[in-house]
């Protein structure tokens, strides 16, 4: 990790949205850096490769800022997106340690397909886990290759990586596998069959 995802990053001295707009303007992204006790540093960072490094490893990337030649790691804690114009307005940065545990969303992601004639539902497309801060999953799978309707997954049942627990209740429901609407299919059967008349 000594030289993953190294990022420069200056002290911002000027608060504020304008200030915010300024730092925008010039290509970079206003960020604020924080914990450990530490006071919270105002910071900016470039704008392309902060954006390269989340498409990389995601919205949990371990950052290695360089602030003052001095090396700092930092889990990005969130990232504000502007709504149309879809840059980063606005980032929170955690300062970690090698080592230590900390709590962050993933993302849930359904492989398979589930036996014919059921609808697969996801009711949580995030859950929260815990783990050392510099081996946070990108993603969590749940597989419902050939499930059958009524079957329900709950976090308790997800396979995590090693030295990743949960932070949610076990109960918690992350995927339901119900029975296709029956009104549905059908619909859809006469749909076909009148197309396949008409050619």
């Amino acid at each position: 990790m000594s030289d993953a995802n190294l990022l420069e990053a200056a002290v911002r001295t000027e608060f504020g949205k304008g200030a915010a707009r300024r730092t925008r303007r010039a290509g970079n992204v206003p960020a604020v850096l924080y914990g450990h006790q530490a006071d919270p540093q105002h910071l900016s960072v470039n704008a392309q490769a902060f954006s390269a490094i989340l498409r990389e490893h995601g919205t949990n990337a371990v950052l290695n800022l360089v602030i003052d030649g001095k090396k700092q790691l930092a889990l990005t804690k969130s990232v504000v997106v502007h709504p149309i114009r879809r840059y980063i307005e606005h980032a929170d940065l955690l300062i970690v340690k090698k080592g230590e545990k900390v709590s962050a969303d993933v993302n849930v992601v359904i492989t398979g397909d589930a036996a014919s004639g059921t609808l697969v539902t996801q009711d949580a497309t995030t859950i929260s886990i815990e783990a050392d801060a510099l081996n946070i999953p990108e993603s969590i799978e749940v597989s419902v290759e050939g499930v059958e309707a009524g079957t329900q997954i709950n976090a308790g049942e997800l396979t995590l990586p090693k030295g990743v627990t949960l932070n949610v209740d076990a109960e918690t429901l992350i995927v339901n596998v119900i029975a296709a609407p029956q009104a549905e299919a059908e619909a859809g059967d006469e749909a076909e069959g009148e197309a396949a008349s008409a050619e």
